[in-house]
């Protein structure tokens, strides 16, 4: 008895803050707000952090959900999620990053890209700017062909190859990127335009294509150095993103 009004207290609280979003295969389920402070540049910046599940039962019995989650074992799945600042519904300009996970570059710091500098870097503009979003999708690891294949890539590129060809000679495609949760997410919490942070014609073209109304784009360049700097040449040459006149970019 104690053990099911502990569950239905906990139920209480968490209820409010849960929200189904339909997709084309199944439900996504939105957590949050949940206040996030975040060390960003030796400032403590309060953002709003949203979790999303997908999940192939769609429900509103959200108790229904939450029972299941136990055996699920879910750390064993990566979950994406967003970070907003802001008044991110209402602001009528606001500044939004799709940014794809990066194990070696976000946590390790590693220069063998440039994957941490933009996560931080976009992070801080959404702040400068007043309001806007940064999407973590946790199932983009190496453009989609998760950690083990980067690994294996990583091995191809210490041995002459580039970026793309290792993700070729791996029998997979270069980008195999889907934005379509996050688009879903997006639309939930925002329905006025946005500005994308990228220098990738493929992230402006899924969210022009998905109906979304976007206001402009933001470049991103920097934190160029011997370890990366053919990995982000690769990027112009052979993955169409946009250049600026005497830098290199990135995304």
């Amino acid at each position: 008895m104690g053990q099911m009004k502990l569950e239905s207290k906990a139920f209480s609280v968490l209820k409010d803050k849960i929200q189904l979003v339909n997709s084309d295969e199944g439900a996504i389920y939105l957590v949050g707000p949940i206040q996030l402070p975040v060390n960003l540049y030796g400032e403590t910046v309060i953002f709003q952090w949203y979790c999303w599940l997908n999940y192939e039962e769609v429900t509103e019995d959200y108790q229904k959900i939450i029972d299941k989650l136990a055996s699920s074992n879910l750390a064993e799945y990566q979950q994406s999620s967003v970070l907003v600042y802001g008044d991110f519904e209402n602001a009528e300009d606001a500044l939004i990053r799709m940014h794809s996970i990066c194990h070696t570059g976000d946590i390790f710091g590693s220069k063998r890209c440039d994957c941490g500098y933009q996560l931080k870097e976009s992070m801080k503009k959404i702040k400068e700017h007043g309001s806007g979003a940064l999407f973590y999708l946790a199932n983009h690891e190496g453009r989609g062909i998760g950690l083990f294949s980067k690994a294996m890539a990583y091995v191809l590129q210490e041995n002459g190859y580039d970026t793309v060809e290792a993700n070729e000679n791996l029998g997979f495609v270069n980008d195999s990127r889907n934005y379509d949760d996050a688009i879903q997410v997006l639309k939930k919490l925002r329905t006025k335009p946005v500005t994308l942070i990228t220098n990738n014609p493929k992230k402006l073209e899924a969210l022009e294509n998905a109906g979304l109304s976007i206001s402009g784009r933001t470049p991103l360049w920097g934190d160029v150095s011997e370890y990366n700097e053919k990995y982000l040449q690769t990027k112009i040459n052979k993955s169409g993103h946009f250049e600026a006149e005497g830098t290199c970019p990135n995304d």
